[in-house]
C-alpha cells in the first residue's frame, strides 16, 4: 500500500510520517556513502581471494566512483521528468540486486561489473533523494533542519563502513557486500508505503546527446586523472584524452545552449550561491578525501595499525559529525551559510597544518586526535550548508537538477583530489619502496591537502564578500528599484531569505 497524499512543504509540524520520510531517503544516501567506504578495507582480502592484479584492484573502487559521478546529472533530471518516488525505487532495487550479485562472483571482472552497477544506482538514489527532502520541506528553517540529518547520513556513512568494514573483512570480504542488502530492502519497502505518488510526469524530453557527451566528458575526465599517476601527466595517452574530455564539454555546453529540453539549463548556473557551493565542495571534499587515503596507508604501513584501528582513528570526527549536523540549522540560519562554510574550511585548514606539524612519534591524543577532532568540526560546519547553499532559491521542477550538480560536483571533486594527491605522493616516494616510500611522499602529499583547503578558504570568503555587497545600499543617482511583490505579514521576501540562508 502506498500513500497518494502529497506532503506540503509548508507543514508546520513534523509528524511521524514527515519524520519516516527523511530518514527513509537519508538512510539510503547513508547506504551509498557506506558501501564507497566498506570495500576500501576489504580490498587485500579481493585481492588475494580473487588473484587481481594492482590495476584491476583499484577499478573496484574506481568503477563506482566513475558511474557515480559520471551520471548523476542524468540522474538529477530524470528525478525531475519522470518523478523522484518512481526513481528512487528503482535505483534502490537495482543496487540490492548488484550488492547480491558482487558478494556471490568469483571473477574480478564481474565484480568490477557488480560496483559499476552500484554506483549507476547511487547516481540516482542521490539526486532523487535531495529533491525529494528539498519539495517537501520549505525553504528556511525547515529545510535547514531536514538537510541537517540527511548530512549525518551521508557524511557518517562513510567513517561507519570503515568500522564495519574492519569487522566484517576478518569474517570474509563478501559480507561487505552482503551487509547493505537488507538495509536496501527496509529502505525500499519503507519508501514505498512512504513516499507520496508522484503527480503526472513533467512536460519536455530527453537530450540525448547532451547526455552522451556530459557523462562521456565526465568519465573520461575522472578515468584519465585517476590513471595519469601511473601513465604520466605529460605521456600521449594522457594529453589526447584530457583534449578529448574537452572537446566533449566544449560540445556538451554547444548541445545545451541550442537543445528545446536541456539536460542542464545553463542559465541555473548563474546563481552565484550554487556555484559557489558546488566550486567549493569539489575542492573541500577532494582534500579531505586526499587526507583520509594518505592517513590511513600512513597508519597501517608506517604505524602498523590494523584496519579496525586506523578506522577506530577516524572515529571521533564521525562522532561530532553524527552529534553536530542536526543541530546545524539555528546557527545557520543566524549566521548564513557563508560563514559557517567558512568556518567548516578553517577547521579542515588548522587539522592539516596540526598533522603536518606534530611529532609523528607522538601519542595519538597529541598527534592525532586534535586534527580528527577539526576535521568532524569542519564537516558539521560545512556539508550541511553546502546543500543549503546550493538549493536555496531554486524553483521545485528543478530541485533534482540542483542535487544532481552538486553531487557530481562532490564525486568529481573527490576522484581528482585523491588523483592529484596520490600523484605526489608517488613521486615523493620515487625509487623506495614500503614504509619508506610512504614516508618519503607523507609530507609533500600533505602539502599539498592543504594547499587545495586554502583554495576552498578563497572560495567560502568570496561568499562573505558577496554578502557585504549586497548588504551596501544602492546608489541612489541611479534611480529607485523596480517594485517588489507584495510580501505578507510574518513572512520574508525571497531577497531577504537569500541573504540570510545564502550570503
Amino acid at each position: 500500500m502506498t500513500s497518494s497524499a502529497p506532503l506540503s512543504v509548508s507543514t508546520p509540524t513534523w509528524n511521524a510520517k514527515l519524520w519516516g520520510v527523511l530518514l527513509t531517503v537519508s538512510l539510503v544516501i547513508g547506504l551509498d556513502a557506506l558501501d564507497v567506504s566498506m570495500v576500501g578495507v576489504a580490498l587485500p582480502s579481493i585481492q588475494a581471494d580473487l588473484g587481481l592484479s594492482t590495476s584491476a584492484l583499484q577499478w573496484i573502487v574506481s568503477g563506482y566512483v566513475l558511474s557515480y559521478g559520471g551520471l548523476l546529472l542524468l540522474g538529477g533530471r530524470a528525478a525531475d521528468l519522470l518523478g523522484r518516488r518512481r526513481v528512487f525505487l528503482t535505483a534502490v532495487a537495482v543496487f540490492a540486486a548488484a550488492s547480491v550479485l558482487g558478494g556471490l562472483v568469483d571473477d574480478g571482472t564481474l565484480l568490477i561489473a557488480t560496483r559499476i552497477l552500484k554506483g549507476m544506482a547511487a547516481a540516482f538514489t542521490a539526486p532523487a533523494a535531495l529533491s525529494i527532502i528539498t519539495t517537501t520541506f520549505a525553504e528556511g528553517p525547515a529545510r535547514n533542519k531536514a538537510l541537517g540529518v540527511f548530512s549525518v547520513f551521508g557524511a557518517s556513512g562513510y567513517s561507519a563502513g570503515l568500522v564495519l568494514s574492519g569487522l566484517l573483512t576478518q569474517v570474509g570480504w563478501r559480507w561487505t557486500f552482503f551487509l547493505p542488502v537488507p538495509v536496501a530492502v527496509i529502505a525500499w519497502i519503507a519508501a514505498n508505503r512512504l513516499l507520496p505518488k508522484d503527480g503526472p510526469r513533467a512536460s519536455g524530453g530527453y537530450d540525448i546527446p547532451g547526455a552522451i557527451t556530459s557523462v562521456g566528458a565526465m568519465l573520461l575526465l575522472v578515468y584519465t586523472v585517476v590513471e595519469a599517476p601511473e601513465a604520466g601527466w605529460a605521456a600521449p595517452n594522457t594529453l589526447i584524452q584530457f583534449a578529448i574530455a574537452a572537446v566533449l564539454l566544449a560540445a556538451f555546453l554547444v548541445i545545451e545552449r541550442r537543445s528545446a529540453h536541456p539536460l542542464v539549463r545553463l542559465g541555473i548556473l548563474r546563481s552565484g550561491s550554487l556555484a559557489r557551493a558546488n566550486l567549493g565542495i569539489s575542492v573541500f571534499f577532494g582534500g579531505y578525501i586526499g587526507f583520509q587515503f594518505v592517513v590511513m596507508l600512513y597508519f597501517q604501513s608506517v604505524l602498523q595499525w590494523s584496519a579496525l584501528q586506523t578506522a577506530l582513528g577516524f572515529l571521533p570526527a564521525a562522532v561530532i559529525v553524527a552529534f553536530g549536523s542536526p543541530r546545524m540549522d539555528p546557527l545557520i540560519e543566524r549566521v548564513g551559510t557563508a560563514r559557517t562554510i567558512a568556518g567548516g574550511v578553517i577547521a579542515h585548514l588548522i587539522g592539516y597544518v596540526l598533522f603536518l606539524v606534530i611529532d609523528r612519534d607522538a601519542p595519538y591524543a597529541v598527534g592525532v586526535l586534535p586534527s580528527m577532532i577539526l576535521l568532524g568540526i569542519g564537516f558539521t560546519l560545512a556539508f550541511a550548508s553546502f546543500n543549503i547553499q546550493a538549493t536555496a532559491g531554486i524553483p521545485d521542477h528543478e530541485q533534482g537538477l540542483a542535487g544532481g550538480l552538486l553531487n557530481t560536483s562532490t564525486q568529481v571533486g573527490g576522484a581528482i583530489g585523491l588523483a592529484i594527491v596520490t600523484a605526489v605522493l608517488t613521486a615523493g616516494g620515487e625509487g623506495k619502496t614500503g614504509p619508506d616510500a610512504l614516508l618519503a611522499g607523507f609530507t609533500p602529499a600533505l602539502l599539498t591537502i592543504t594547499v587545495l583547503s586554502a583554495i576552498g578558504l578563497l572560495i567560502g570568503v568570496s561568499g562573505l564578500i558577496g554578502r557585504r555587497k549586497a548588504d551596501q545600499p544602492a546608489d541612489a543617482s541611479v534611480g529607485e528599484p523596480a517594485e517588489k511583490p507584495a510580501v505578507k505579514p510574518g513572512e520574508k521576501s525571497s531577497d531577504e531569505r537569500e541573504l540570510a540562508l545564502v550570503d
